[in-house]
């Protein structure tokens, strides 16, 4: 099987996209994962795969797996680049596009500036749904690691994550902790990590451990939980600038009910096309 697909990124959170909407695309995950490889495959974060909604409210289906070959409900990163895609691919003309996931639903506004805005739904706090092993809504929770405790922020946006204040995002120790968060027992489907230095009430700094993926350079939905534990903590205003390892997103939320909203860039790197075995 000959697939062409286009590499992208979202501040160096990089996907592998496929158009699906003609023809059905099945990848098991071990090819996902030899695609995946950096050395010897295409190599990214995660593949997105873009369909037929049977739905008439949507204009696609949009379907995210790490490179680990799992899929997974969300990605906000690739988002933005599904919609890049949707565009550059003619798929579509439309500036507002509407997109069915795997358990909810985007809505994306493409701007002329380059940027992509995606409204991400509403946070989620309910530890059954995030999932999270815990008996009620907290703002934080202890959280024992190798015989150490922290206090983390658990929220979902569209998948779950896990928010740890640091002193300096350079110094934190993403990957040894970051692992073990994300196989933390109370995490049922495991968890995103996302270690979170506030600059002052408009910045943070940010680092994100993505499970079945590891550190990358940007994360959106990590993006979008930080800000949300930030202003939940009283620590941050409604709109903040985020800054990652490949750049800056801008997350806006008014608390409550109301959904996050994040703008940031989505760019072609290459296409191409690749031969599955």
């Amino acid at each position: 099987m000959k697939l062409q697909f286009s590499k992208m990124h979202g501040l160096g959170n990089d996907f592998m996209v496929l158009n699906g909407t003609t023809h059905k695309i099945v990848l098991s995950s071990k090819q996902i994962q030899r695609l995946s490889d950096r050395h010897r495959g295409v190599g990214f974060d995660q593949l997105l795969l873009l369909e037929a909604s049977a739905d008439p409210e949507f204009d696609f289906q949009y379907r995210i797996y790490n490179a680990d070959g799992g899929e997974v409900e969300q990605c906000g990163n690739g988002a933005r680049c599904a919609a890049k895609f949707i565009h550059q691919q003619r798929l579509s003309d439309k500036k507002q596009l509407r997109l069915q996931t795997v358990n909810s639903s985007l809505t994306l506004i493409v701007e002329d500036d380059n940027l992509v805005t995606v409204n991400m739904g509403q946070p989620i706090f309910e530890p059954a749904v995030i999932p999270f092993v815990a008996e009620r809504i907290e703002i934080n929770y202890p959280l024992e690691v190798a015989g150490q405790e922290f206090d983390v922020s658990v929220v979902s946006m569209g998948n779950p994550h896990a928010v740890l204040l640091v002193d300096n995002v350079n110094t934190a120790a993403v990957q040894a902790l970051g692992a073990k968060i994300e196989m933390h027992l109370r995490f049922p489907k495991r968890v995103n990590v996302g270690f979170m230095q506030v600059v002052d009430a408009k910045k943070i700094k940010l680092r994100v451990f993505e499970r079945g993926t590891g550190e990358t350079e940007a994360c959106g939905t990590g993006a979008c939980a930080a800000v949300v534990a930030g202003i939940r903590r009283g620590l941050l205003d409604a709109t903040v600038l985020v800054s990652l390892p490949g750049g800056d997103l801008m997350i806006k939320w008014q608390g409550g009910a109301e959904p996050v909203w994040m703008t940031g860039p989505a760019e072609l790197v290459y296409e191409g096309s690749v031969v599955i075995k």
